[in-house]
């Protein structure tokens, strides 16, 4: 297949004592992502896309929460992992769509960021990311300030 399309999501609760990691990026806010790793919802689920597009799986068969040599890591770690088995199947990204889903802390000004963070963990042209934010207008859990979540999809292409 010359064309191959996946799709991610995740989420995690905020919790205070921890940094906030978002695309690799670290967010000033009083609260962070809980995990095993750093909770990075957006870069989780652009692993988890990428997984899906070469039909490998979940975040969870590769790198399990059982294992404790990956607590605690950067998940900036993971996607590198998951960017390399795509080049190692003779892939790369013909283009990736996200969307972090967060009442709090306000994420506009850090679009930029987020998006040359993706794109240099991606080894991609900048050019074939896109980064949203939306909130859920103060509706339920992440309305409240409790959690954030983020989707990607990717379509893949022949290198």
């Amino acid at each position: 297949m010359s064309l191959r399309i996946g799709q991610g999501i995740d989420a995690h609760a905020l919790v205070p004592g921890r940094p906030l990691v978002l695309g690799g990026v670290d967010i000033p806010h009083d609260k962070g992502l809980e995990g095993h790793s750093d909770g990075d919802v957006l870069l989780h689920a652009v692993a988890s896309a990428l997984l899906g597009a070469l039909g490998e799986g979940d975040l969870g068969r590769h790198f399990p929460s059982s294992d404790a040599s990956l607590e605690g890591i950067a998940s900036g770690r993971i996607l590198e992992r998951v960017r390399d088995l795509m080049v190692e199947r003779g892939y790369r990204v013909g283009n990736l769509d996200t969307t972090v889903i967060a009442q709090e802390p306000r994420l506009g000004p850090h679009v930029e960021a987020l998006h040359a963070s993706l794109a240099t963990l991606l080894d991609t042209d900048a050019r074939r990311i896109n980064v949203k934010i939306t909130s859920t207008d103060r509706l339920g859990a992440i309305g409240r300030g409790e959690g954030m979540a983020a989707q990607a999809v990717v379509l893949l292409e022949r290198a």
